[in-house]
């Protein structure tokens, strides 16, 4: 089961990232605002109780690059970065820095649904997919295969996807075998 959540995880995540570097791009208007914010907004006296988190993500690829003998740049930047960095956007700290941007990304979710809630989402989403990669289990209760929770967080990340863009959903069945497994399992 845990195998047939990669597909469908890794794209996701990389929809994520793709759609707030769009928006952050725009917001910033610097296709290289990843690597000039960091001396921007990620520096802000607000986020030292985060240890200025997304700052320090920033330079540790950036120190990791040069290590390496890689040119920094902002896809390599971009592309170095952890789940937990974008979901960081949502936490209210950041978010009022980048002027409530993040949010734009969902441009057809439900007008109920605010920060903190698809902050939520996110962090759900995130967790299991820890879970998946840690080959934690994820489809037990006590003893008993219950596959309520990985189903659950399933159609958490297609509703996410729909209020991202609904012309992804069919690309996103297209590499789910998720319902085959479950089957197999139950």
């Amino acid at each position: 089961m845990a195998q047939a959540f990669h597909p469908i995880l890794s794209q996701f995540e990389v929809v994520l990232r793709n759609s707030l570097n769009i928006i952050l791009t725009a917001h910033f208007t610097d296709p290289d605002w990843i690597i000039t914010q960091k001396n921007e907004f990620m520096k802000d006296n607000s986020l030292r109780n985060s240890h200025y988190f997304l700052r320090t993500c920033i330079q540790k690829s950036e120190t990791k690059l040069t290590r390496r003998g890689i040119p920094i740049t902002n896809g390599k930047i971009i592309s170095d970065q952890t789940f937990g960095f974008w979901l960081a956007f949502f936490l209210s700290h950041h978010y009022s820095l980048v002027s409530g941007q993040p949010i734009h990304i969902f441009a057809n979710k439900p007008t109920l649904e605010n920060r903190a809630s698809i902050y939520d989402k996110l962090d759900e989403i995130k967790n299991f997919r820890n879970r998946v990669n840690h080959c934690e289990p994820i489809y037990f209760t006590c003893h008993n295969i219950d596959c309520s929770y990985a189903l659950d967080i399933r159609a958490r990340l297609y509703e996410l996807v729909r209020w991202i863009d609904p012309n992804l959903v069919p690309f996103f069945e297209s590499i789910d075998n998720i319902p085959s497994k479950t089957r197999q399992i139950m």
